[in-house]
């Protein structure tokens, strides 16, 4: 095993703003781990819209408008994902696969050498207390840099013959799908529409129904459509179509939106009676327009999914040791070209996960 090295290389983002806060450097000190943490070689750490949210302050309730927009910038004092205000500089990144090389005096050195998964929303420093978590790269430093620290209880052994680019691509795509599922109880033989469908989330949330044994209406642009496809969608419907004039009425168990937007009531026309609505993002805008007598007439269930049990992310390791759901890599990048790693993402030309190599 190679020796630890002092100083590495690193993304800071500096504050909430465009791609200038984002600062590539070689000069940043390796983190020692705490008692209960692990020290991490990155081998690879997927690009996600919450990093980008979260460098942009789009959570904060001062934006209206879609994640990559000019108006999309919003206000410090809120502009986390849980609220509150960012300790600036820190180094991002929610996806990380990893390889142990230094455990914290109450770990078992053992652990030393095993590739992992860290789990992007993590319980372990909020005493697994239910609806609080925190972020990776957000409440904590994450992957954009060359070794990060995370906590041993959030650090899962994985083995398996995926390369390291493709198992980066899985933890905050895959979780926050699975958990999306999960969460609305996706059954064998359900009809589930998944807006955002050619995205990180969609794709894996397309992947995810299929095994559950569901029916999958995906939505996705005209360029996209035969992409999803062969990720398994029965039905893909091109974006900015009239969801009421390809679908029936009331024909929907459920719907997974990582979308929102202009076209978001036709959403909740389409469900069944009883029928349940998922979300867990917002790209083409957090407003919208709710009938309420659509919600109460028709029964149904509107859910945020943000938290994640622990049960996701154990799922999600047993699935890849299977087999049962493959990686979808688009792209990777060296770490130092991260503003370009960005822009293609906020492209959208992309079916799949961009992947940085530190």
């Amino acid at each position: 095993m190679s020796e630890i090295p002092n100083t590495m290389s690193a993304v800071l983002t500096t504050g909430h703003g465009g791609f200038d806060v984002l600062e590539h450097r070689n000069d940043v000190q390796v983190p020692t781990p705490e008692s209960d943490q692990v020290l991490l070689r990155v081998l690879g750490a997927g690009i996600n819209n919450t990093d980008i949210n979260t460098r942009t302050a789009w959570y904060s309730k001062s934006v209206r408008d879609e994640t990559n927009s000019d108006d999309s910038k919003g206000l410090d004092d809120d502009g986390s994902w849980s609220g509150n205000p960012l300790n600036f500089p820190i180094i991002q990144g929610a996806d990380c696969c990893g390889e142990i090389v230094a455990v914290g005096d109450d770990i078992d050195i053992k652990r030393i050498g095993e590739r992992v998964l860290v789990r992007t929303m993590q319980q372990y420093a909020v005493d697994y207390r239910p609806f609080e978590c925190w972020t990776m790269g957000s409440e904590c430093d994450g992957a954009f840099a060359q070794y990060m620290v995370a906590f041993s209880d959030e650090s899962y052994k994985i083995e398996s013959n995926w390369s390291d680019i493709e198992l980066a691509s899985i933890p905050c795509a895959y979780s926050t799908a699975e958990n999306l599922l999960e969460r609305s109880n996706v059954k064998n033989s359900e009809v589930v529409l998944i807006t955002g469908a050619s995205g990180g989330v969609g794709s894996a949330a397309i992947q995810l129904a299929k095994r559950r044994g569901a029916k999958v209406i995906a939505i996705a642009s005209a360029e996209k459509i035969n992409d999803v496809k062969k990720i398994g969608a029965d039905t893909v419907i091109k974006r900015g179509e009239s969801l009421n004039g390809v679908l029936e009425a009331e024909s929907v168990d459920v719907v997974i939106d990582l979308v929102a937007g202009g076209q978001w009531a036709e959403l909740l026309d389409v469900l069944k009676k009883g029928a349940r609505y998922a979300a867990a993002g917002a790209i083409a805008g957090p407003i919208v327009e709710l009938d309420i007598r659509t919600l109460y007439l028709k029964d149904l269930t509107l859910m945020g999914c943000t938290f994640q049990d622990g049960q996701v992310f154990k799922n999600l390791i047993g699935y890849i040791e299977r087999n049962e759901i493959k990686p979808l890599v688009a792209k990777s990048y060296p770490l130092k070209d991260i503003v370009n790693a960005q822009k293609d993402f906020l492209s959208k030309k992309y079916t799949g996960k961009l992947v940085l190599i530190p």
